[in-house]
C-alpha cells in the first residue's frame, strides 16, 4: 500500500482551508522540577488570523473537538511486525493521530504495509477527525534500521552513508523512500545531523559515534549529506525529521539509559546548531528535540523540556516554522524523573508540536489524558494546543516539503 501525503490532501476536509503561514510555537515558561506546576506566560494567537485581503483566514480546527486537536499532538509506538492493542486503543479512543512502528523487524514490505492497514482503517471522524495518519519509523541505515526484509534494502550506517558522494546518496535516499511508501510509513526519523567532534572521539559518544550514525565530522559533510537524504525521501513524498536538536554528539552518555545526561560544549551559536539553521534555510520540516541538558543554553532541564531551547533558540533565534518532535519521553531513563503526564505537559509548553511516546506506549493514555484536562482548565494552554495541531494538519494536508 502506497501512502503518499499528496494523498492525505483528499482524505482531510480541511485541507482547503488551511492558513498560508503557521503560527509561531509555544510560550511558556520553561519548565520546573516535577513537583511544580508550570504555567504560560503569554497565550498564542488563536484560531483565525487576517487572510491577504484583511477577511479572516478559515479556522482549519474548526472541525475538530478539543479531544481530537490534542490527540494530533501525540505520536504512538507500537511494534513494527504487529500491531499493538494498546497503541490500537490510543487511536480508537483517545484520537491519537501518529503512529512510530518500532523494534526490528524482518517481514519485509507487504506484512508491515498490513500492520499499517491495521491502524489506517480506523480513521474516520469519530477517531481523527479523518485527518490521516503519520506512519513515522527510524529508517536510518547501519544500526538503526526498524524496517528489514523482503522489499527493504540494506540501508549503510550513517558514517557510510557520508562516504558517497551527495548525488549517490540522494538518490539511494529516493529508492529507500519509495520501500517506505510502499509499505504505508510517510515519515522517516532522520537523518541524524549531529556533529561529533572527530573519529577518535566517536567511541566515546554513546547515542551517535559509538554507532556510526553521524555523516562525518565536519559541518559540510554533515549538511551536503543530510539535504542529500532528505531530498531523495521527499522525492518518494516521505517526509524527514531531523535530530537530535540541537546536538547528541559532545555527551558521554545515552538519554535512552542514563540520566542526567549533560553537554557542556554546546552553545547557541555553536556550528552544530549552524547545521539546523542552514537545514531551516533549505526548509526542513520537522526536527526532533534532544532530552540532554545543554549548561550553556539551559542548565536546569532536559531540551525537551525548556522553553529557552525550543521557543527561544529553535523558533526565535533560528526562524524554525515546522514541526517540532521531542525525542521518546515514555521510557527514556533521562526523563523518567517526571511522571508521564508532566512529561506531556511540560514537553507543549516548551513548544513542542508532537510527543512521541515509542518506547512504552502504555503511558499514552496518561499523557493524552493530562494534556486535555489542562487544555479544559487552561485557555492560555489550550492556546499552544491549538497552534501546535494546526502545524500538524498544515503537514499532513501539504506534499513533503523540500528545497
Amino acid at each position: 500500500m502506497r501512502v503518499s501525503l499528496y494523498a492525505m490532501k483528499r482524505v482531510a476536509a480541511l485541507a482547503g482551508m488551511l492558513v498560508a503561514a503557521l503560527l509561531l510555537g509555544g510560550c511558556a515558561n520553561d519548565a520546573r522540577p516535577p513537583s511544580a506546576s508550570s504555567t504560560p506566560s503569554t497565550p498564542s494567537p488563536h484560531a483565525t488570523t487576517p487572510g491577504p485581503t484583511g477577511s479572516p483566514t478559515p479556522n482549519p480546527l474548526a472541525s475538530l473537538t478539543l479531544a481530537q486537536r490534542v490527540g494530533q499532538l501525540f505520536m504512538v509506538g507500537s511494534t513494527a511486525s504487529a500491531a499493538q492493542p494498546v497503541t490500537l486503543d490510543a487511536l480508537a479512543h483517545r484520537h491519537v493521530g501518529n503512529i512510530f512502528l518500532s523494534g526490528r523487524t524482518s517481514l519485509g514490505i507487504d506484512a508491515t504495509g498490513a500492520v499499517v492497514k491495521t491502524f489506517t482503517a480506523l480513521v474516520n471522524t469519530t477517531t481523527t477527525a479523518g485527518l490521516p495518519l503519520l506512519i513515522a519509523t527510524d529508517q536510518e541505515g547501519g544500526f538503526v534500521q526498524v524496517l528489514q526484509g523482503p522489499g527493504f534494502s540494506r540501508i549503510p550506517s550513517g558514517l557510510d552513508q557520508g562516504a558517497m558522494s551527495p548525488k549517490a546518496l540522494l538518490s539511494s535516499a529516493q529508492e529507500w523512500g519509495g520501500q517506505l511508501a510502499a509499505a504505508g510509513v510517510n515519515m522517516d526519523l532522520a537523518p541524524v545531523v549531529d556533529q561529533v567532534s572527530s573519529a577518535t572521539s566517536a567511541p566515546n559518544n554513546p547515542p551517535i559515534g559509538a554507532y556510526d550514525r553521524e555523516f562525518g565530522f565536519d559541518i559540510s559533510t554533515i549538511e551536503e549529506h543530510a539535504s542529500a537524504f532528505r531530498d531523495g525521501m521527499v522525492a518518494s513524498n516521505v517526509v524527514t525529521v531531523l535530530k537530535h536538536f540541537p546536538g547528541l554528539g559532545f555527551v558521554t552518555a545515552n538519554t535512552d539509559t542514563s540520566s542526567g545526561v549533560t553537554d557542556t560544549v554546546t552553545g547557541p551559536s555553536g556550528q552544530n546548531v549552524g547545521i539546523y539553521r542552514n537545514q531551516i534555510a533549505a526548509r526542513a520540516p520537522c526536527i526532533m528535540i534532544s532530552s540532554a541538558i545543554y549548561a550553556r543554553i539551559d542548565g536546569t532541564v532536559p531540551a525537551v523540556f525548556s522553553r529557552k531551547v525550543v521557543s527561544g533558540l529553535l523558533r526565535d533565534r533560528l526562524g524554525f516554522t515546522g514541526v517540532i518532535m521531542s525525542d521518546d519521553l515514555s521510557g527514556a531513563t533521562q526523563v523518567l524523573a517526571w511522571s508521564p503526564a508532566h512529561r506531556a505537559i511540560l514537553a507543549i509548553e516548551a513548544g513542542v508540536d508532537i510527543v512521541l511516546v515509542s518506547k512504552d506506549p502504555s503511558v499514552a493514555a496518561e499523557m493524552v489524558d493530562a494534556v486535555l484536562a489542562k487544555a479544559h482548565s487552561d485557555p492560555i494552554f489550550a492556546t499552544l494546543v491549538d497552534a501546535a495541531a494546526r502545524k500538524v494538519i498544515v503537514l499532513k494536508s501539504s506534499p513533503p516539503i523540500g528545497p
